[in-house]
């Protein structure tokens, strides 16, 4: 049997194989130990500010600080709208070994109902464990006691506090001021659009209405930030830096709070508005719109239940009156389209015609009434207005005709914006024949205009624009812009914002206006005035224009019957005037919805506004009374009346 060979090994090939592959394994190892010093070197030197602030971001935050919002006066120095502490009961979840027990001990103590827990925990949910969560808002001063002496039972659970809107004086100033509440997305948006998202990244509350919103660039401020330095959870373990918010600006207004006052006092809740403006400079001292509301209710978030009430009230007081309310001017804009008359020469002052209480056009059946139905005899311009005669109006629209008084009384602001520091505003209607065929898509006829003659058919007006065009009038056509705001502080100093002002009307004879304001003085103060009753005695002279607006149509031979009508349907009471005579200071404006003849009605509450007024300033003392030449026409028919 043959036998197997036995190999002898090659040591020193299997030695050069082993150097090779160690030489080998070497190089792998040297060029991996080069690759990370390498990309040691790449982050540690090459990057290394890059990574440094990443690592910053991880450990520091920048956190926004809210501005305290700008502080309201009126003229006098009254505050307005303030910053108050509310005081809310905040839980931090993470320091709460036994939550559910917590809130049973803190319900009981506090009064607090299912629906704040409930929406407690839905906020917990929102938030991470270690951060406050609010349980109980705006504490009582006894809620906040009441705890303060029971604190050592809870904790993990404290009273803290920041700044809220607040409203002293309520209703009393809601549709001028307004409200802020809380931002919305429909806010963030237009912040967002505006490129001021960042500004108020700290900021709860946003201006709602009124002033707070027309100027909220002003009352906001610049947003401040806060460098603090967070663990791996976020949580805050010291400030590191921190840069204070600019507050934003205190502003005054041109309101006086006493006259504000008392057009609310003399309102009473019922509906209507009353505006008053300094003639001098188109500062709006006084705008009341009744009814109003609390405005305080919305800035803390407003329950559905008390929305829906104000929204369903018959009384509309979320409408701001003053500027978005449209009404008939009725013969309160009587003095325009004389002025308009005498500028086109369609009348002189001494134009007469014979007032029988009705009036009519050939070949036309409708027949048009006076508001006093056997009529006024022969009148001139002055008695038409001194007594509001409808059918010398109705026969001066329509030999004006109707492109002529619309672009005229555009002229004097109608059918326009005034511009008032306000978003809420309408501008109304002065009816045209282009407005009438975009409108209705019918042409327009000759018995359109009759009515416009005495202030009714499609015109409405806004009671600011009624209260602008007296200062109109009275200013020989300067057209001044109403104003909410009279300034703001700036390093402590009031800075006056100045009046605002549009191209004075163009008027050839500046003996018309005079023409005008007399027959508005004699509506005061002459035997036949229809407003001459209200302002007996009075220790300074005015004038003004009393009007009646009438809602519904009445049949031809009837008799207007307020008793037998719904409210909502029944004559609202107007009246427009301005003191003193000889050199104005103020015009005042009163709409009273549905409460019969402006001179019974409306002109006692313009005569109230103005002595409140004189009771504050100085005026010149009254002269005697200058008294016309009338026919015995006019005479016969001076009896008082409503109207």
């Amino acid at each position: 049997m043959a036998r197997n060979r036995v190999t002898i090994k090659d040591h020193t090939a299997e030695a050069n194989l082993f150097a090779r592959r160690t030489v080998i394994a070497m190089l792998v190892i040297f060029m991996m130990i080069a690759m990370v010093l390498s990309n040691l070197y790449y982050l540690q030197v090459t990057r290394f500010e890059d990574y440094q602030t990443r690592s910053n971001g991880n450990r520091i935050k920048v956190l926004p600080v809210a501005p305290n919002r700008g502080l309201i006066y009126d003229r006098n120095g009254i505050l307005l709208a303030e910053n108050r502490p509310v005081f809310n009961l905040e839980v931090v979840p993470e320091k709460i070994e036994n939550l559910e027990k917590t809130l049973g001990l803190l319900s009981v103590l506090l009064d607090i109902d299912e629906d704040e827990v409930t929406d407690f925990y839905r906020e917990i949910k929102r938030n991470r464990r270690f951060k406050p969560v609010s349980l109980r808002k705006r504490l009582t001063p006894e809620e906040v006691a009441l705890f303060s002496a029971n604190q050592h039972k809870f904790p993990g659970v404290s009273v803290e506090a920041r700044l809220t809107r607040h409203y002293p004086y309520g209703k009393t100033l809601t549709h001028v001021l307004g409200y802020v509440s809380k931002i919305n997305k429909k806010d963030l948006q237009k912040l967002s659009e505006a490129g001021l998202e960042a500004n108020y990244a700290a900021t709860h509350d946003i201006g709602k209405l009124g002033v707070e919103k027309y100027h909220e660039d002003i009352l906001h401020g610049q947003v401040g930030y806060q460098e603090v330095e967070v663990n791996n959870q976020g949580r805050i373990i010291r400030t590191l830096n921190f840069s204070p918010p600019v507050p934003g600006q205190d502003i005054v207004l041109n309101i006086d709070l006493k006259l504000q006052q008392e057009a609310e006092r003399i309102l009473d809740g019922d509906k209507g508005t009353i505006v008053m403006m300094d003639s001098n400079d188109g500062g709006v001292l006084a705008m009341f719109s009744s009814p109003s509301y609390d405005p305080n209710l919305f800035v803390h978030g407003i329950s559905s239940k008390n929305y829906s009430a104000l929204l369903n009230s018959n009384g509309r007081p979320l409408i701001n009156r003053a500027t978005q309310g449209q009404y008939p001017p009725a013969s309160t804009i009587k003095p325009h389209l004389a002025l308009v008359g005498l500028e086109e020469k369609t009348v002189t002052p001494e134009t007469r015609i014979f007032d029988n209480g009705k009036y009519r056009l050939k070949n036309v059946e409708h027949v048009w009434r006076d508001w006093k139905r056997w009529g006024h005899g022969w009148v001139d311009l002055t008695s038409a207005i001194e007594q509001s005669c409808d059918i010398y109006f109705y026969d001066l629209a329509y030999r004006l005709g109707i492109d002529k008084i619309s672009d005229n009384m555009f002229e004097f602001g109608f059918g326009d914006y005034t511009g008032i520091d306000l978003h809420e505003e309408s501008d109304a209607n002065m009816p045209s024949r282009g407005w009438k065929r975009a409108r209705f898509n019918q042409p327009w006829y000759i018995g359109d205009t009759i009515p416009v003659g005495i202030g009714q058919s499609y015109w409405t007006v806004t009671p600011i624009q009624l209260t602008q065009s007296i200062t109109t009038l009275v200013n020989h056509g300067q057209r001044y812009i109403p104003q909410i705001l009279r300034g703001k502080y700036i390093d402590k100093e009031l800075v006056l914002e100045g009046s605002k002002e549009r191209r004075p009307m163009d008027i050839q004879n500046d003996k018309n206006w005079d023409t005008v304001l007399d027959a508005m003085y004699g509506v005061v103060n002459r035997k036949i005035g229809t407003a001459r009753r209200a302002f007996v005695d009075t220790p300074y002279v005015s004038a003004g224009k009393t009007g009646t607006a009438q809602l519904v149509a009445i049949a031809q031979d009837a008799k207007y019957d307020a008793d037998s009508l719904a409210e909502n349907l029944r004559d609202n009471a107007m009246y427009v005037g301005f003191a003193p005579y000889e050199k104005p200071e103020i015009a005042v404006t009163v709409v009273l919805e549905n409460a019969g003849g402006g001179s019974s009605q409306a002109a006692p509450l313009a005569r109230t506004m103005m002595d409140k007024y004189f009771e504050q300033h100085e005026f010149a003392p009254k002269p005697d009374v200058i008294e016309r030449e009338v026919s015995q026409d006019v005479a016969r028919h001076s009896a008082s009346h409503n109207h």
